[in-house]
């Protein structure tokens, strides 16, 4: 028997799929390689904490705008399936997240097969071969399971952030080298600080934090503590440049050649006792056969999408989860729990489009000014998928009422939906700038808060309206920013709107 759905990988990204499709009766099979669902973090992070936030108290009683704040739940209408209800920690232990996986599997009575590693995915005869099973389509859900091994010659001397030691006084009194400049890499450093002699932090491009960038993938306060030891002369540093290669010493260690980025020795020999990879993950595509290879861009570590995340060049062939964030590379938070959970479940409602003549789900508001405006600011007030997927996700608010919620802009724009004649496609934004302004300078020139008139220019999250005719904007309107996030007052926010869509609607005829 030939299904409609085969999902690679039983993360979070392919429970929270087979959740949405268990509840619509959908025809799918979860294969998982692990003997329990969220393999990966079962080992990862290596040192156990996870920089997902769990903010339990947010002085709302709305669950809603409560996901805000609540980055590891999964999507359900089961009040008890909230990680909340796992742990009360801000920064959770990822074996908490492990535990609630597997819960979430079992009460939904998810349709999973463990212990069974896909080797090979084929396309035969119209239909996906994955060993003994057929299927229509193909959603794979595996994450970045590889560890991504830059083109250093001599990597393999180094040790790798999937398997080196955790124990911090297995480098006692030692010199280090991390390469890399993401979480992981300052994750490995700052477990050091107390046991070793010297660490280096090394990467080709300057540290970015992500309270500056608002890019959750960036680096973390949470694992910024090393960037205090590098400042205060603690005998750490962070270098920007290249290793351009790697080499046993004679005396026993390691040497690298270090092309600097910024200094006017531009070439120099660094030695260590230990060289440690900590560059990031990639997608593992050795599991297609040539009839299903998906294309890959961003260095082959992700595979190309459509809108519909979709791969470009194998039809059926669809993407769920961390892997979807090559669509949004480094700005938004598809490659994160709290940003796939909404990808996955716009997903699932572009599959009942596609293939089963499911319409969008959506409601009915009068089609006033008043009335449109309202919805919006209502919406834009609990939401947290268009909060949690900043431009990436919109509202879209068609002429006659129809109200349609978390549609991905791109696929709306690329005709997914169909003809849109006209429509108000409401986002929440950052200002273009915003990740050049460092919030925390007070001598940098800053929008009035609730200031109407200069709404356009605000830098900090805002809801930004558009309006399409068919893929074309052909106007805008930005709603102010509000310190804590309140677009609701009614001078500021509601009656610009609505003379916004009055005067659209009246242009229109």
């Amino acid at each position: 028997m030939t299904l409609d759905y085969l999902i690679i990988g039983a993360g979070p990204a392919g429970l929270q799929l087979a959740a949405l499709l268990e509840r619509d009766g959908r025809d799918y099979l979860v294969l998982e390689a692990g003997p329990a669902p969220g393999t990966f973090f079962a080992t990862y992070p290596r040192h156990r904490t996870l920089i997902s936030i769990n903010k339990i108290w947010t002085g709302s009683q709305d669950p809603e705008f409560n996901l805000r704040a609540d980055w590891n739940s999964l999507l359900s209408d089961d009040p008890s399936l909230l990680f909340r209800n796992y742990s009360r920690r801000y920064f959770p232990p990822a074996d908490d997240f492990v535990r609630y996986l597997a819960d979430f599997a079992g009460r939904l009575a998810l349709k999973v097969r463990y212990d069974t590693r896909v080797s090979r995915i084929a396309f035969h005869d119209g239909v996906f071969v994955a060993g003994d099973l057929t299927a229509r389509r193909v959603v794979v859900a595996t994450g970045v399971s590889r560890l991504y091994v830059p083109p250093i010659p001599g990597a393999e001397l180094a040790e790798r952030y999937d398997t080196v030691s955790v124990n911090p006084d297995d480098f006692t009194n030692q010199r280090v080298l991390v390469i890399g400049k993401g979480n992981s890499a300052f994750e490995t450093a700052d477990a050091l600080v107390e046991t070793a002699a010297v660490i280096h932090v090394a990467g080709p491009h300057p540290v970015k934090l992500a309270w500056q960038t608002h890019y959750v993938g960036h680096l973390r306060a949470v694992n910024n503590n090393f960037l205090d030891t590098y400042q205060l002369k603690s005998q750490n540093a962070v270098l920007d440049g290249t290793v351009e290669r790697i080499e046993r010493r004679a005396g026993g260690g390691l040497s690298i050649d270090f092309r600097y980025a910024r200094t006017v020795e531009k070439l120099r020999r660094l030695e260590y006792d230990r060289i440690i990879l900590a560059t990031g993950f990639r997608f593992d595509a050795s599991i297609f056969d040539e009839s299903a290879r998906p294309e890959l861009v961003i260095d082959d570590r992700f595979p190309a999408q459509t809108s519909a995340f979709e791969s470009v060049n194998v039809p059926g062939l669809y993407f769920a989860g961390t892997l979807t964030q090559q669509r949004d590379f480094k700005k938004a938070t598809n490659g994160f729990i709290h940003g796939f959970r909404y990808g996955v479940r716009a997903l699932h409602r572009i599959l009942g489009v596609r293939h089963h003549d499911t319409p969008w789900p959506s409601t009915v508001v009068d089609a006033a000014p008043d009335a449109i405006a309202d919805a919006i600011i209502a919406r834009v007030n609990r939401t947290s998928a268009l909060w949690q997927q900043f431009g990436v996700l919109a509202d879209v608010v068609l002429a006659d009422g129809t109200y349609l919620e978390e549609v991905p802009v791109a696929f709306l724009r690329d005709g997914g939906l169909g003809e849109v004649p006209l429509a108000f496609v409401t986002t929440l934004e950052y200002g273009p700038d915003h990740d050049t302004v460092d919030p925390f300078d007070i001598t940098v020139p800053r929008i009035a808060e609730n200031d109407a008139a200069a709404a356009h220019d605000a830098s900090y999250l805002h809801p930004v309206v558009r309006v399409y005719r068919g893929a074309a904007v052909v106007a805008e309107h930005h709603l102010a920013e509000n310190l804590e996030n309140d677009w609701d007052l009614p001078e500021v926010h509601q009656q610009p709107l609505s003379s916004f869509i009055k005067e659209v609607l009246a242009d229109a005829g």
